[in-house]
């Protein structure tokens, strides 16, 4: 699932385009909108919330998240789409571009962005980043495996499965300790937002500051493979508040002691 920074990248692309312009066309493939039509308004804003982008047109939002497959592309006029038309969930044109979201896991139209985004926590890459609040909501179930508060956009909002791996990892904790055992929550907010801050701009995620091929991430991905620290065997594992919602967590057993 595209994380924060991958959402950031796309909004800054989509706001290059689309941005304070008139949009010659719009066509909404979702039955419930299919009617809705902006042509003729101009785009007012285009914002990212966490793993949300907001498009503002006209006295409404354009809402949507990306779930496992979806993605948000900018073409030029007249140029050839790089995924097939029957994927297009949405379809946003300017004299001078297009704007196509496609297999958006999400997508509505909303008069109040609150509507859509009002739960989460303060945003990583946003304007109003406010690591105090993060630190407090974090702080706020400490039973709560570090791992699954990480991830809660409700704490803080940006972080995806890699990161939430790469960082329990740097703070040397194993995903399934509980908030109140993982030493300082502070650190761990500071890491998040160092970590993602630095790869807000990269179209490759790097943790481990070598950008070699193979050599980007700490433990994500490296089942039976050796820890890049100490060479004990990465293990995979599962972790989430249900079996529908347990994601795929990557730990050294040596460097990331499991909770007692």
């Amino acid at each position: 699932m595209p994380e924060g920074d991958t959402v950031y990248r796309s909004a800054n692309r989509l706001r290059t385009a689309l941005e304070g312009k008139e949009l010659t066309g719009c066509d909404i493939r979702v039955p419930r909108y299919a009617t809705v039509d902006f042509t003729g308004q101009t785009v007012h804003s285009v914002q990212s919330r966490g793993k949300h982008l907001l498009i503002g047109v006209d006295d409404h939002w354009i809402h949507s998240h990306l779930k496992m497959e979806g993605t948000w592309q900018v073409y030029e006029s007249g140029q050839r789409w790089r995924r097939p038309a029957f994927q297009a969930r949405i379809i946003l044109t300017t004299d001078t571009s297009q704007a196509v979201g496609f297999e958006l896991g999400v997508l509505d139209i909303v008069e109040d962005a609150n509507d859509a985004v009002g739960y989460l926590g303060p945003d990583l890459l946003g304007p109003d980043w406010d690591a105090a609040l993060a630190v407090l909501n974090l702080e706020s179930d400490p039973e709560r495996p570090i791992g699954l508060a990480l991830l809660d956009q409700r704490n803080l909002a940006g972080l995806g499965n890699v990161y939430r791996n790469e960082i329990c990892f740097l703070r040397g904790v194993d995903p399934r300790t509980p908030v109140k055992d993982a030493g300082s929550i502070a650190k761990f907010v500071d890491l998040s937002f160092r970590t993602i801050m630095a790869n807000k701009d990269r179209n490759q995620r790097v943790t481990t500051g070598d950008r070699r091929a193979g050599r980007h991430f700490w433990v994500y991905g490296r089942e039976n493979k050796p820890c890049r620290r100490c060479s004990t065997t990465v293990e995979f594992g599962l972790l989430g508040d249900n079996p529908l919602e347990e994601r795929q967590i990557y730990s050294c057993p040596y460097c990331q002691p499991r909770p007692s």
